[in-house]
């Protein structure tokens, strides 16, 4: 990089205070991190010339080659020295096709360019790469990479360093629990693409492990737009997020900053640009679609130790059942898997619960299966959630692993730090709620985190809080868990020891069986949203920015979420809160305990009684719940006068792999009163409506 090119990149961010920085980045470029024994360092050095390609192109410099290519869903690839994009420790198996539309041709400045719908890719005469949206502002600039290559022949270090515009900030990395906004500060890498969450200091990662690495995965916002960029590497290393700052209308504007460096592997590159809901489209289309979770996996579900033998398993669910505390799974936990226990214990055991509507579900290896499945668990190991020595695999014990096909659809966790791709397995068990009050806020940055990297089913151990733990916490915890994906009680050794859990208290057992009524009421809506994640890599658990990316408050919110498109959550994360502030994005919004209305945007003040958390819910919006009979009718929140509304109802094709039904609802004002009506049938709408805020 001369001084002409380092000038012109300063001036795409737009700042002397940028200049600056680039400065100190290039200094800190000529010199090696931490000598090993005899290194050569080397950079892309002069432009030579380009070889159009299908869907992008090879640019050539003295020393290195840059190859870029465009899928056909709109994601963008670039990689230096021929490094291929598979195989991929993100990506299935199949290589996505080029958008024949996109081709390399000159750019400005003597480089070369690429132009496809969503990105512009600029590549400089120095090796400096350029995302620019289809209008042409910048959205990060990946300055040229630096290699080590070992005099001995071993593996080949890199530093990959990028500006950002100064008001972007960071978000994804597999969910470290420090916040969901991402902060300036240091993340380990793994190798082969692996996640987990770690800031110094904090909090636990996805499996409660401080050490865990993330997931190389950087989901970043800012005015000019939001993007999505995944650093393909099999090699382990650290990536640096520096957050920019603005000079308040001075111009002397700091750009953000990513340095990744890496020990091996090749250094290649995947993005993905658009609204937060495009992105996610367009990653998980790129890393394939979310398992879909059965039905039964969505509602309440507790985890209790393998040594508690049959005699507790039937004690646990009848004092449940007792208690009027919903169960729709039980977990054993903590012993060596189906193989410890007698199978056919453990089937009789599991019929017997199943008949009264609980499953029991157990830690074991991947079914053996026909060559199908196999290939599909063969794939699952190379991300990381086939692994039973890193990984829990959940099955049912009554069914038979000898089957020609699964009868139901898996149900896979991965307990251990969680990769790119992972979604196509499974689901993941976010840690756990073991740091008292602060381990809320982690588990909720954990579970954003993850629904951003492209996996929507997760979710903590909740209740395993530990002696000290009051039931103030225990109860918090379980009302926040009650709205999230995978929703588990982690039963701890309790005051009757053998692992039976602990119990809630006389004083909020009530208000325990009302958040756990609560999410046996929301199960339709429940089972939409996981249809919805599979069919549009949209999470169930979303940022209140995510439909409003460009308002600069929602982008500082870290205490609330948005559950699918109708509901805004806003948990109770400190002791004593009987009251609390809520950041609202645009349109109006109703209590849905008290009806009471709220306009957004802006900060409002609403009720949190520790009988239950704030749950919003967006004016017009169709929800689809379980009726009192237990069938499904949808509940509507009144629109504005003059608005229109809607909703999806997605019906589960039960627990097998039957196509399901998706329905479509919309909700108007009419002579006085909101009417409800589904698209494409006319008549009466075949569900029971209740309509409330009106």
């Amino acid at each position: 990089m001369d001084g002409h090119d380092l000038v012109r990149s300063v001036k795409l961010m737009g700042s002397v205070g940028g200049l600056r920085t680039a400065w100190r980045s290039w200094r800190g470029d000529s010199s090696a991190p931490g000598q090993r024994g005899p290194e050569l360092a080397r950079v892309p050095g002069p432009l030579l010339g380009a070889d159009p390609g299908p869907g992008g192109g090879v640019v050539r410099f003295a020393r290195s080659e840059l190859s870029i290519r465009v899928a056909a869903g709109g994601a963008v690839f670039w990689a230096w020295d021929g490094a291929g994009r598979l195989p991929s420790h993100g990506l299935p198996g199949t290589e996505p096709a080029p958008d024949p539309r996109a081709r390399l041709e000159p750019g400005t400045d003597g480089g070369w360019q690429v132009v496809s719908e969503r990105l512009t890719v600029s590549v400089s005469r120095d090796g400096a790469v350029e995302l620019r949206t289809p209008g042409g502002v910048p959205l990060r600039r990946e300055l040229p990479p630096r290699w080590w290559e070992a005099a001995d022949g071993g593996p080949v270090r890199w530093v990959q360093r990028a500006e950002l515009p100064a008001d972007a900030r960071f978000f994804g990395l597999g969910g470290p629990p420090s916040g969901p906004r991402l902060r300036s500060g240091t993340y380990p890498l793994g190798g082969a693409g692996t996640g987990g969450a770690e800031r110094p200091g904090r909090g636990h990662g996805v499996a409660g492990n401080p050490s865990a690495p993330v997931m190389p995965v950087q989901f970043v916002v800012s005015d000019a737009g939001t993007h999505l960029v995944f650093y393909d590497s099999s090699g382990a290393g650290r990536m640096t997020i520096r957050e920019g700052e603005e000079g308040a209308g001075s111009g002397h504007d700091r750009p953000g900053g990513s340095e990744v460096r890496v020990d091996g592997g090749p250094l290649r590159c995947w993005a993905v640009a658009g609204t937060p809901a495009r992105v996610l489209r367009g990653w998980t289309a790129l890393t394939g679609a979310p398992a879909l979770p059965p039905p039964w996996a969505l509602g309440p579900q507790l985890a209790v130790d393998e040594g508690v033998g049959e005699r507790g398993v039937r004690r646990i669910v009848a004092g449940h059942r007792d208690r009027g505390l919903p169960l729709s799974a039980l977990h054993l936990v903590g012993g060596e898997g189906v193989g410890s226990s007698e199978p056919a214990g453990l089937a009789r055991l599991a019929a017997e619960l199943r008949a009264d509507g609980v499953r029991l579900v157990a830690a074991g290896p991947p079914r053996q299966e026909p060559a199908e499945t196999a290939a599909r668990e063969e794939r699952a190991d190379v991300s990381g959630v086939g692994d039973a020595r890193r990984a829990v695999v959940w099955r049912d014990p009554e069914e038979s692993p000898s089957v020609p096909r699964p009868r139901e659809r898996p149900f896979q966790l991965s307990s251990s730090p969680v990769r790119a791709g992972a979604q196509r397995y499974g689901g993941a068990v976010a840690g756990g709620a073991a740091d008292g009050w602060p381990g809320l806020r982690a588990v909720l940055a954990t579970v954003v985190g993850l629904g951003l990297c492209g996996v929507p089913y997760a979710g903590p151990d909740m209740g395993a809080f530990g002696d000290s733990g009051s039931s103030e916490l225990y109860l918090r915890g379980l009302q926040l868990g009650a709205r999230l994906p995978l929703f588990r009680v982690r039963a701890g050794s309790g005051a009757g020891g053998g692992g039976e859990g602990r119990e809630p208290g006389e004083e909020v057992l009530g208000h325990v069986r009302a958040a756990l009524l609560e999410r046996e009421r929301l199960g339709p809506y429940f089972v939409t949203l996981a249809y919805v994640a599979r069919l549009t890599g949209a999470p169930y658990v979303r940022p209140v920015w995510w439909d409003a990316p460009r308002d600069r408050g929602l982008r500082e919110c870290e205490d609330a979420f948005l559950l699918g498109d109708g509901l805004l959550v806003a948990p109770v994360l400190e002791p004593g809160t009987v009251r609390r502030t809520v950041r609202l994005p645009h349109g109006r919004w109703y209590d849905t305990v008290t009806g009471r209305t709220y306009e957004g945007p802006g900060r409002v003040a609403v009720e949190a009684p520790l009988s239950r958390i704030p749950v919003l819910a967006r004016a017009g919006v169709v929800i689809p719940v379980r009726g009192e009979d237990g069938g499904t009718e949808l509940e509507v929140w009144a629109p504005r006068p003059g608005r229109r509304g809607g909703g999806v109802l997605v019906r589960s094709a039960g627990t097998g792999r039957g196509k399901p039904v998706v329905e479509r609802f919309r909700a108007r004002w009419e002579d006085g009163r909101v009417v409800v009506e589904r698209e494409g049938h006319p008549g009466a709408v075949p569900y029971p409506v209740r309509v409330r805020g009106v």
